[in-house]
């Protein structure tokens, strides 16, 4: 397992779609142990694809406290949406320095392939909710701020351009 390099804000690939994956492979099982490895340096709850710079729709979560419940995921699709909306502070590597309250849905239910090549359906609630959503996100191409008002979207970047020259 290799810990990889986040590709910086604002590299084109962060906002291209990422290609469906057609079938688990081994390769797709070591990008996705490599996804775990660097999600544990950052340390941080989700991982997609992109931010390495693969473009393939992979993600990785893992919300726990003891970081046992890793979830790879490709393919992810949302089925529902609940409509209790939660609040967080998100953030992400490919623009360090950087966070943001964001409100999604409290709760999903995704479709995705698992690591076996199986279509799973679960279900996310709290932080783990809000890190799927995320790696979705990243998988179409948007970023977190993407979802702040333009005002409050433009004066973040502002700061990012200053902090990170």
């Amino acid at each position: 397992m290799t810990i990889r390099r986040f590709i910086p804000w604002p590299d084109k690939r962060l906002r291209t779609p990422c290609a469906v994956v057609p079938e688990i492979t081994d390769e797709v099982r070591g990008i996705w142990d490599d996804m775990i490895e660097t999600m544990d340096a950052m340390p941080g709850v989700g991982l997609a694809a992109p931010q390495i710079g693969v473009m393939l729709q992979l993600a990785v979560v893992d919300a726990s406290q003891a970081r046992n419940k890793r979830i790879r995921m490709a393919n992810p699709t949302i089925l529902e949406l609940s409509a209790k909306p939660n609040e967080y502070e998100e953030a992400s590597p490919n623009l360090p320095g950087m966070s943001a309250k964001i409100t999604r849905p409290r709760a999903l239910s995704v479709r995705y392939l698992d690591e076996n090549g199986v279509i799973a359906r679960r279900e996310f609630v709290g932080l783990e909710a809000t890190s799927v959503q995320h790696q979705i996100d990243h998988l179409a191409g948007k970023m977190y701020f993407d979802r702040l008002s333009k005002t409050k979207r433009d004066m973040l970047l502002r700061k990012a351009r200053k902090l990170n020259g």
